[in-house]
């Protein structure tokens, strides 16, 4: 009974602790507008938490439609139902933007191996996007190992004939992985391009992630100004194949290396961007862009790349509506269509908002996966920066707290100008490159709620911005 009493007793401490830490926050310093900012941030997670429609849409598209690389098939089918679903939830006013699309096509499932003391591995391997085809009984040859495209182009002439195998690997110190991205994936682009200058056979790259995994991860590669003669075919290994292979050649430094693919490039396909808008109460000509890109690679769903940023975006506007938030410009939700190889539909989407004269102000781009909410990135002017930035404690009490100055997303940018607030929505980033362009992005990947507090944070500094940053002039909450 003694023992009973205690616990009770200790429970009761921790929830009187814990009521007064509520208190705490609840007096936090705000001004009169600040509070009812909070509270409408908090009416937008709470309908986002509770009524939230963005992982049902999420299954859709990826159980019903799958991969959607540009130029397919189920690129299309996506449009149909992009268009589809912004007309159910009553945008004012929805419409599709022809665009021209690359129509890469991988082929048959692409085989890899090699020997050593007499026995076969074989080797988990994708082609890369862009890339020609092996001769129809693939190729062999010997391997030169190397860890950056500046010790290739060292090579100079030792690559002809031999097969060179990029093994340069995320730095694993970086926090941010998408940095560790950007530090090696210049081998993956343009590996071929400086190989094939020199007669190498063929290249292989190590695949873009920081796990050790046995998942080729595909993605864009470029000849750039090469003449076809000097095309050679390119894949990616997966990162546990070619550590695994780093060590064969240590011991075996004359082992061949023999893979085949049968990849082409057709003529390009018509395809659409997905446009919906709610017009603006007070001044429409000002527009708000929120949007992901519908089309992915091959090789998996296009769950987190980018099929959360897509539905994210439409749950703005879904929210906004729920909770009969009238935006004062006008907020545009676009599902841009190849963003993976060649970005056409961010190309067509900013030529023919300049033809046509339209003035954004902002846009928010969602392309980094669909995990746990961190913050955003801003690429805008000096005082708009800082006005956003002011903004970290309506938005911290939600786990948003990077609000730091950088890039925005691939789609929105070609947008940017001097009075243009662009931003880029940030996720935790630990998990993302486990899944980037393989066969394993897929719906169950995603998890339900870190999806819905991800739409709910865009649907909060949208809300934000389209207050304070009203007719390009910001003002102060």
């Amino acid at each position: 009974m003694k023992k009973l009493s205690l616990l009770l007793l200790s429970a009761i401490i921790l929830i009187s602790c814990n009521k007064k830490t509520e208190k705490i926050v609840d007096k936090t310093n705000f001004t009169s507008e600040e509070k009812i900012d909070s509270t409408k941030i908090k009416t937008l997670f709470n309908s986002a938490l509770t009524e939230g429609q963005s992982y049902e849409w999420l299954r859709d598209l990826t159980q019903n439609i799958g991969g959607r690389l540009s130029g397919s098939p189920q690129a299309a089918q996506s449009v149909i139902w992009g268009e589809k679903l912004m007309k159910e939830i009553g945008l004012d006013s929805v419409w599709l933007q022809p665009v021209m699309v690359p129509h890469w096509v991988r082929g048959e499932k692409e085989v890899a191996n090699y020997s050593v003391n007499g026995v076969q591995k074989n080797v988990p391997i994708c082609a890369l996007g862009f890339s020609i085809a092996t001769p129809k009984k693939g190729i062999s040859a010997e391997v030169i190992e190397v860890k950056s495209l500046n010790e290739a182009k060292s090579l100079g002439n030792k690559m002809k004939g031999k097969i060179v195998f990029f093994n340069g690997a995320f730095d694993n110190t970086l926090i941010n992985t998408f940095k560790a991205y950007g530090g090696c994936v210049g081998q993956r682009y343009a590996g071929a391009m400086v190989c094939g200058e020199f007669g190498a056979k063929a290249v292989i790259v190590r695949s873009m992630t920081n796990g050790i995994d046995d998942y080729p991860h595909t993605g864009s590669m470029t000849y750039g100004d090469l003449p076809k003669e000097k095309h050679i075919p390119t894949a990616a290994i997966s990162s546990r194949a070619a550590s695994i292979l780093s060590d064969d050649l240590k011991k075996n430094p004359n082992l061949k290396f023999y893979f085949k693919q049968s990849c082409e490039t057709l003529a390009d396909a018509p395809s659409f961007n997905v446009i919906g808008e709610i017009r603006g109460s007070e001044t429409p000509e000002n527009i708000f862009v929120v949007g992901g890109h519908l089309d992915s690679w091959d090789l998996g769903e296009g769950a987190h790349d980018d099929g959360t940023g897509v539905v994210q975006s439409l749950e703005v506007a879904y929210l906004f509506k729920k909770n009969n938030i009238k935006p004062k410009n006008t907020l545009r939700v676009v599902f841009f269509m190849n963003e993976e190889n060649g970005t056409r539909g961010a190309k067509k989407y900013a030529e023919l908002a300049k033809l046509n004269k339209e003035n954004h102000i902002g846009g928010l781009e969602s392309d980094a996966g669909g995990h746990t909410p961190r913050g955003f990135s801003i690429d805008a002017n000096s005082v708009n920066t800082k006005l956003l930035q002011s903004w970290k404690k309506l938005l911290s009490p939600y786990g948003l707290h990077d609000l730091d100055k950088g890039g925005s997303g691939a789609d929105i940018s070609p947008l940017k100008g001097e009075n243009v607030t662009l931003v880029g929505y940030r996720p935790d980033s630990q998990r993302y490159f486990d899944y980037h362009h393989t066969s394993t992005d897929t719906f169950d990947k995603v998890n339900k709620r870190e999806l819905e507090l991800g739409s709910a944070s865009m649907a909060s500094i949208i809300y934000l911005m389209d207050k304070y940053l009203y007719n390009n002039t910001p003002v102060k909450p």
